[in-house]
């Protein structure tokens, strides 16, 4: 039998940051929670859009043309294809709903890639 996910409790048990975990799944899709801070690298995602959930702080997505500030209880959609970095100040927390087997760095890899489906 499923339980209720609190976002509070998964994000407690974890302090690293750029490094999505795994909260549920849905279909092919995966619900992951992550805390970050600074700067992110460029990165898009061509087969999906990407939607995140601000949980708590303020999020920064940069586009090549702007960027969008999204704060806590709002949620963006960044559509597929399209270039973009995450950015935060102060620590912030998200939820990001993406297909399974999504790379956090889409086709750029590197140092900042995460290991995908850690579950906690």
């Amino acid at each position: 039998m499923q339980k209720p996910v609190n976002f509070v409790s998964k994000l407690a048990q974890f302090s690293e940051h750029w490094q999505p975990k795994v909260v549920a799944e849905m279909n092919d899709y995966q619900f992951k929670v992550v805390k970050i801070q600074g700067d992110f690298i460029w990165h898009a995602h061509p087969e999906t859009d990407e939607t995140i959930v601000v949980l708590a702080g303020t999020l920064e997505i940069a586009f090549r043309d702007r960027i969008v500030e999204v704060q806590a209880g709002e949620m963006f959609v960044v559509p597929r294809g399209i270039e973009h970095k995450t950015a935060a100040v102060h620590e912030a927390h998200l939820l990001l709903i993406e297909p399974r087997g999504v790379l956090n760095t889409g086709h750029e890899g590197g140092a900042r890639t995460a290991v995908n489906d850690v579950w906690i």
